[in-house]
């Protein structure tokens, strides 16, 4: 138990900072691992950098982070073929001119089986979202999106996290399902059943934030969603909310 206590400990070191741009502007569709791992890679920038470097990472440390089974013989050749769907993968970012800008995610990625290694870089096109930010930010910590599972989670989590100073949020629903990718829930009732439901309760239960929201109708129209957000302050709260992580990403 000592072990995974530290392990946890140091997960926390992992910060996440992302321009609010790339949180609040930007559509993209990634699966959960997909997200974990550009999360990670996020991570393992310094807020003095000036450029991308090529992140050089151990593979089962890898696996460690992004939830990837590390003791399962095919890990190798399925963390090839997600980094393979990744490389393929990209996001419409919004410029403040109404402009959308399809963005890759990963320029160039390596592998090596004997070494034990996996080497990925960020395309340079996220440079302005990631690198050298003075305002207009968000920043958390890694560890507080590894024990989600539903890749809406991961999304709206950093989305509420962008705004948690004010407290409140009023989305539109079609907007919010826009930039989630979940435009196929036409019906309100399976929106709040597959997404939002979900996603609030690994957000309670994993992150640093509270959050609830309350439905806000137009005639008989599902119109609007107001978020209630809330930072979780309290060190019983904040401690037995690592206690569900280390379950999920430590369960031996």
């Amino acid at each position: 138990m000592a072990y995974k206590k530290e392990n946890t400990t140091r997960l926390r070191e992992y910060k996440v900072i992302k321009s609010n741009e790339l949180i609040q502007k930007t559509r993209f569709q990634l699966s959960v691992q997909e997200q974990k791992i550009i999360l990670f890679m996020i991570s393992k920038i310094r807020p003095n950098d000036e450029d991308f470097i090529t992140l050089n990472f151990g593979i089962q440390e890898f696996c460690k982070i992004c939830g990837i089974d590390e003791a399962n013989g095919a890990n190798y050749k399925y963390i090839k073929e997600t980094v393979k769907t990744l490389s393929n993968k990209s996001a419409w970012i919004t410029l403040d001119d109404g402009t959308e800008v399809l963005s890759r995610w990963i320029n160039k990625a390596w592998i090596n089986k004997k070494s034990g290694f996996l080497k990925l870089r960020l395309d340079d096109d996220m440079k302005p979202y990631l690198l050298q930010l003075q305002s207009r930010f968000t920043q958390y910590e890694l560890l507080y999106t590894l024990a989600m599972k539903s890749q809406y989670s991961i999304r709206l989590y950093e989305i509420l996290k962008s705004y948690e100073y004010k407290r409140k949020y009023i989305f539109d629903i079609d907007d919010l399902k826009k930039i989630l990718f979940a435009e196929h829930y036409n019906r309100f009732p399976d929106f709040k059943r597959y997404v939002l439901d979900i996603s609030l309760r690994e957000i309670n239960n994993f992150s640093d934030l509270k959050a609830d929201y309350e439905v806000i109708k137009v005639g008989r129209r599902f119109a609007r969603l107001e978020f209630i957000i809330t930072l979780k302050k309290d060190m019983t709260e904040r401690l037995q909310t690592w206690a569900n992580i280390d379950k999920i990403i430590n369960p031996f």
